[in-house]
Formats: C-alpha cells, structure tokens, sequence
C-alpha cells in the first residue's frame, strides 16, 4: 500500500494525474500504478520539451547552476544571447531527474532540447559553439546569435 501512495504523490508532485490502481484480490497492484505514472510522465516531459524553442534540464537555475557543466550550459546560452528558455531544476524532483533520463535515453545532466528534439548535454552544446553549428541552430529557432553581431563589431 505504501508504494501506491509513494507513486501517488510523486505523479501529483510533477502535475500529472491519472487512476490506475487495480486491485485484485484485495491486493493493490502498485506495478500498474508505477506503470501508469511512468507513462503520465513521460507524456508531460514530452510536453515540457515542446513548449519552449529552448528547453534545458540541469542541476540549479541559471541565476545559480548547482554544477560546473549546467554552469557551462548557462554561459553558452548567454553568450550566445539567449536569454528566454525554459531550465528545469533536476534538482527538486527526483522523478523529473529519472524521467528526463529515460525520455531522452542520455544518462547525464543537464540536457538541452531545440523544438521539443533532443541536442544533448554539456560537451555537444560545447562542440557546437566552438564549431559555429550552434549559430546555425539557433537561427534555425528564429533567434539570432549574439556572436554574430560581436563579429561585426571586431
């Protein structure tokens, strides 16, 4: 019983509601409950990701990264100019920490979504602004990289 109610309030924690308990035989089976959060969160990551041109999952805020590579996610974004996307705090959730994991198949955070489509973490968005590909992508979303106006200053 108290797995159900652990399912429970993790899915409630994360806005996500949905009724799937199933009892049998005076037994609460607590795996369709886990299976029917799992899929409820799954579909609200897959919300989450598609309701901002940039989304980024990482450890803190980006007023205050909580580790060196979600800090380094942050100050690629800044120096590129972007100063409107969507950060959630892994930190804070546990299940938002698992699901976006398993949402992306990536093991690691932070995590940086263009469009709803997965980029990657950390060392790709590094590979990227060194390479020049983030600028392309970036216009791609309708925002114009801050470099690009830096380089015509110089």
């Amino acid at each position: 019983m108290n797995s159900i109610v652990r399912s429970t309030v993790r899915c409630l924690r994360s806005r996500t509601w949905y009724y799937g308990a199933v009892q049998s035989n005076a037994v609460l089976n607590s795996g369709w409950a886990r299976l029917m959060c799992s899929s409820a969160v799954q579909k609200n990551l897959e919300e989450m990701v598609k309701r901002d041109k940039v989304v980024v999952f990482m450890k803190g805020t980006p007023a205050q990264p909580m580790c060196g590579f979600s800090n380094a996610v942050v100050q690629i974004l800044r120096m590129h100019g972007v100063g409107i996307y969507a950060a959630y705090n892994v930190l804070e959730d546990q299940d938002l920490r698992q699901g976006i994991k398993t949402f992306s198949n990536w093991p690691t955070i932070p995590q940086v979504f263009f469009n709803g489509e997965f980029v990657g973490g950390c060392d790709i968005l590094l590979q990227m602004h060194q390479s020049g590909d983030l600028v392309e992508e970036l216009q791609k979303l309708g925002i114009r990289s801050a470099l690009l106006d830096r380089e015509k200053e110089a």
